[in-house]
C-alpha cells in the first residue's frame, strides 16, 4: 500500500499551519465539472447502451452519480461505452452529475442516488458527519491527476512561494488540504481558515482559475486535471505533481461510495456496477486513445463542449485509474486536514467494505486490495 515518505510522517513537530479553534465547514471534493476546448464533429459519441436481460435483485434501475471530470474517467468512459451497463443486464443504469462532493453526498443521503464516484475528503467529511451510517467506500478508481502549476515569470521554484498568490478549488477540499499540507512542510506560516500568511491561499472554482489566472489575480493553483493542464495550456508551468510527493506515486483522488441501505438490500447491483469498473479500467489501460475519445465525448454530451487536444492529451496522461482504493493515503490525507485545522479528527473505523471488490478481483484473477485496518466488521 501506499505511504507518505517518513520526512511528511514528522510534519507536526513543523507544523505552522496556523487553525481557529472550530470545526470549519465540510470538506468538500470541488473537482468540479469543465468544459475547456472547442467542439469536434467525430467525437466518438455513441448511442446510450440498453438495459437488456434480467433484473439484478428484482431492480428496474440504479442511480450513479459522478463529475464531469478526467479524474471520474471510470464512470465516463463506462457508462459512455456501456461496459457497466452490460454487467447489469435488465437493470438500467440511471446517471446523475455533480459539480462538487456536497451535492453528491447529500443525494446520496436523500436517498436520489444510490452509488457514486466522489473524491476523498466528502467521503470522509460524508462518513464522519453521519457517525459512520450513510456510506461506505467499496472501491478505488483514481490516483494522481493533480499538480501546482504557476506563472514561470514570477516562480521558479517552490522556494519562490513566499508573497504569491495559489489558488486552490475550495477551502477544505483535497487540493486545499495538500497544499496547506506542503506549504507547511516547507516552513511557510498560513492560516488555515483565512488563507492568509506567507504564501495567501485563494479559494476559487475550478473553472474560474483559469481565467483568474490568465489575467494575473492569482500566480499559480494546486488543482486537479483538467485544469491543471489548462494553466499550462495558457503558459503555465508545472513544477509540482503531487504524484511525487507520494511513496509509489500513489494517492487516492477518486473513490466509489455507496449507501449502505442499498450495498446491504442490492449486493447483486453493487458486485455488477464494480465488476463493470474494474472491466472498464482494463478497457482504458488497454485502449488509452479510445478512451481519451470517449471521456471527451462524455464531456462534450454533459457539459456542451469537450478539452481541446493540447488539454485532454496531458491531462488523461496524469491520472491513473485504478481498482486500489489506496486506503493508507486516504487516512494520511486525513490527518493532514486535521493537522491544518480544518477537520476534528474523524472516526474512520468501519468507512470501508472491500467484499464485493475483492469478489470481482478474485474472479478477474487480480490482486485483492486492502482496507488499511478500515473495513467495516
Amino acid at each position: 500500500m501506499s505511504a507518505l515518505p517518513a520526512s511528511r510522517a514528522r510534519r507536526g513537530a513543523r507544523h505552522r499551519i496556523g487553525a481557529a479553534a472550530a470545526l470549519v465547514p465540510l470538506l468538500i471534493g470541488a473537482l468540479a465539472a469543465c468544459g475547456y476546448g472547442s467542439e469536434k464533429e467525430d467525437d466518438g459519441k455513441k448511442p446510450a447502451a440498453k438495459a437488456e436481460g434480467a433484473k439484478l435483485d428484482g431492480l428496474d434501475s440504479v442511480r450513479i452519480g459522478y463529475f464531469a471530470n478526467v479524474t471520474h474517467a471510470t464512470p465516463l468512459v463506462g457508462i459512455q461505452e456501456g461496459l457497466i451497463q452490460k454487467e447489469l443486464g435488465g437493470t438500467e443504469i440511471k446517471p446523475f452529475t455533480f459539480n462538487a462532493g456536497p451535492s453528491e453526498i447529500e443525494a446520496l443521503n436523500a436517498g436520489s442516488i444510490d452509488i457514486g464516484w466522489i473524491g476523498p475528503s466528502p467521503a470522509i467529511n460524508g462518513y464522519t458527519k453521519s457517525g459512520g451510517q450513510n456510506l461506505r467506500i467499496i472501491s478505488g478508481s483514481a490516483s494522481g491527476g493533480v499538480s501546482l502549476v504557476v506563472n514561470p515569470d514570477k516562480i521558479k521554484t517552490p522556494d519562490d512561494l513566499k508573497g504569491k498568490r495559489i489558488a486552490t478549488p475550495q477551502k477544505g477540499n483535497t487540493q486545499d488540504v495538500a497544499l496547506l499540507n506542503y506549504l507547511s512542510e516547507k516552513g511557510y506560516d498560513v492560516d488555515a481558515q483565512t488563507g492568509k500568511g506567507d504564501v495567501s491561499v485563494i479559494r476559487q472554482d475550478n473553472k474560474e482559475i483559469p481565467t483568474t489566472f490568465k489575467q494575473g489575480g492569482i500566480d499559480g493553483a494546486w488543482v486537479p486535471e483538467p485544469t491543471a493542464s489548462k494553466l499550462v495550456a495558457e503558459g503555465g508551468k508545472a513544477i509540482i505533481d503531487e504524484r511525487d510527493l507520494w511513496e509509489g506515486g500513489k494517492f487516492v483522488i477518486t473513490n466509489v461510495i455507496v449507501s449502505q441501505k442499498f450495498l446491504k438490500e442490492h449486493p447483486k447491483v453493487v458486485e455488477a456496477v464494480l465488476r463493470g469498473a474494474v472491466r472498464t479500467n482494463d478497457w482504458i489501460k488497454a485502449n488509452p486513445d479510445a478512451a481519451k475519445k470517449q471521456v471527451n465525448a462524455a464531456l462534450k454530451n454533459l457539459t456542451g463542449s469537450q478539452l481541446a487536444d493540447k488539454v485532454l492529451d496531458p491531462a488523461f496522461k496524469n491520472v491513473d485509474v485504478t481498482n486500489d482504493p489506496l486506503a493508507k493515503t486516504l487516512r494520511d490525507e486525513a490527518q493532514h486536514a486535521v493537522e491544518a485545522g480544518l477537520l476534528e479528527k474523524p472516526k474512520l473505523d468501519g468507512i470501508y467494505d472491500l467484499t464485493l471488490l475483492n469478489k470481482v478481483l478474485k474472479a478477474e484473477g487480480k490482486p485483492q486490495a486492502e482496507d488499511a485496518g478500515l473495513g467495516a466488521s
